[in-house]
């Protein structure tokens, strides 16, 4: 997966070994850790669970859909 950070979002820059930052449509920032195959929640400094960010991704394409 490629990316390319733009921007800072909301303060959070890029991060060694980390993916990101991606700001889901509920404002929540995440970056995505390739070695572990999750995605990092920098402000719990947890993983979060894949329905979750499943969740969160069809919440964004829902959005975009209209």
């Amino acid at each position: 997966m490629g990316y390319k950070v733009v921007q800072k979002v909301d303060g959070y820059g890029p991060r060694a070994g980390l993916e990101g930052p991606f700001t889901f449509g509920n404002g929540r920032t995440l970056y995505y850790d390739s070695k572990e195959g999750q995605y990092w929640d920098p402000k719990t400094d947890f993983y979060v669970s894949n329905d979750e960010v499943a969740d969160l991704q069809g919440y964004l394409i829902s959005k975009i859909k209209g």
